[in-house]
């Protein structure tokens, strides 16, 4: 009988800690259709299934961002993520 071993390399890199991050933000973003249906709105599925896909990425091929890459891409989504937070609360003021 023979044996086949599988080798799986996992490293917890910051690429996973920022794909994990941006993923559950966008979870909340879906869910908050259920929560509160008044503030939501129809292009909120869109943007959450581009960020999942997003955060896949990041998770599964971001080992291979070197470091000014990973911080660019720090900067970008902490930018959509913070005019996400500033959309959101004004749609509660409107």
């Amino acid at each position: 009988k023979r044996r086949k071993d599988i080798m799986l390399n996992f490293v917890f890199s910051p690429n996973i800690l920022l794909g994990f991050i941006l993923g559950s933000s966008v979870i909340i973003l879906y869910f908050l259709r259920l929560v509160k249906p008044e503030v939501a709105r129809d292009e909120d599925i869109f943007f959450a299934t581009i960020g999942l896909l997003y955060s896949g990425i990041l998770v599964i091929h971001g080992w291979r961002l070197d470091p000014i890459l990973l911080f660019s891409q720090v900067l970008v989504i902490t930018a959509v993520l913070a005019a996400g937070w500033e959309n959101i609360r004004l749609r509660g003021v409107l």
